[in-house]
């Protein structure tokens, strides 16, 4: 019986050393043994049994070995599956079949070890509007409202919006009515990832203004763009390309269609906490005569209230140098109110 616990014991002490079997050399000399669990952003992950998880910095790292099969991603793309072992400073080795030597490689090409599964793609969005309504001594009503929607994969990325507005006022005395603002946008975009930074694009738009006599405007167009930041608090990306431009202005018999450079730039950044900027801007100059362009741009400033909720603050900026005859060229709209993300 004696025996039987003696081996029993023994059987205990080896699984729980080949489970532990992982080593991490460190720059100062040190060593931690334990089971490598994974190595995000930087930062490697050490199951020890007795001090739990530990978590330290690459830059740190000498070298580092593993008794069992680690899933390793490379800067090129590469995915290696193999137990690796320890090298020289800054190096670790694939471990190969005997006689032949283990391959060693550069520790700063490592970008992941055994990282988390990818989230599943799929489409998030945001929903925002106001109501205004004012009675007495003044009748006036108004209503703004703008949605969003993006689905990003590590292929593509496809953005999509509208915004809308309308407002009425009556007049006290008379008790008549004119419209003061009544317009509407659609726009969308599709990248294509060539690269992790560079892509292709395709993209449109179509909008209507009733007060700057604007009957339609249709874009569409493409080109390339390259994506400069792309983290969780920062993204920036600009793009070059061509588009057809074409406006059709109440009243008027004659319409603008044309050939178009666009370029422009989509950035956002989380302020704090709860608090994000977006802004993006494009600029369309005509291939024929780069004085006669037409420049769009969206600022936004949004503060989450809950999880779901946020106010936000929009302001839309176009500039037409060629508008109807009796308006003007440019137009700032803003839109305040609250919304819901999903």
């Amino acid at each position: 019986m004696r025996q039987y616990l003696l081996l029993a014991v023994l059987c205990t002490l080896i699984c729980s050393a080949s489970v532990y079997a992982d080593e991490v050399y460190f720059k100062n000399g040190d060593r931690l043994t334990g089971q490598i669990v994974r190595l995000t952003d930087g930062k490697l992950v050490l199951k020890s049994k007795v001090a739990g998880e530990v978590t330290v910095s690459l830059s740190d790292i000498r070298t580092f070995s593993s008794d069992a099969p680690v899933e390793v991603h490379l800067k090129d793309g590469t995915v290696l599956h193999q137990p690796v072992a320890a090298a020289e400073p800054n190096e670790f080795a694939l471990k190969t079949a005997k006689p032949l030597q283990p391959q060693a490689l550069p520790l700063a090409d490592v970008v992941a070890i055994n990282p988390p599964p990818a989230a599943k793609p799929r489409w998030t969005g945001s929903v925002s509007g106001a109501v205004g309504l004012t009675t007495g001594n003044t009748k006036a009503n108004s209503f703004t409202g703008s949605v969003s929607l993006a689905r990003r994969t590590e292929q593509d990325r496809t953005t999509a919006g509208a915004d809308i507005a309308k407002s009425h006022q009556t007049d006290r005395d008379t008790g008549v009515g004119r419209t003061t603002e009544d317009w509407w946008r659609l726009r969308g975009q599709y990248d294509y990832f060539f690269t992790k930074t560079f892509f292709v694009f395709a993209n449109g738009r179509y909008e209507m203004d009733d007060i700057a006599r604007l009957d339609r405007r249709v874009v569409v167009g493409g080109g390339g763009g390259y994506q400069w930041i792309e983290t969780a608090r920062t993204s920036f990306s600009t793009n070059l390309g061509l588009a057809s431009l074409f406006e059709k202005y109440e009243n008027q018999p004659e319409t603008n269609n044309e050939l178009s450079l666009q370029t422009g730039y989509t950035f956002s950044r989380r302020l704090a906490k709860n608090t994000t900027f977006l802004n993006d801007l494009t600029y369309y100059p005509s291939l024929d005569e780069f004085s006669d362009f037409f420049l769009t741009s969206t600022a936004e400033l949004r503060t989450n209230l809950t999880k779901a909720m946020f106010a936000n603050l929009k302001i839309l900026f176009n500039y037409d140098a060629t508008p109807a005859p009796d308006r003007g060229s440019s137009d700032t709209k803003y839109l305040l109110g609250v919304g819901l993300n999903f």
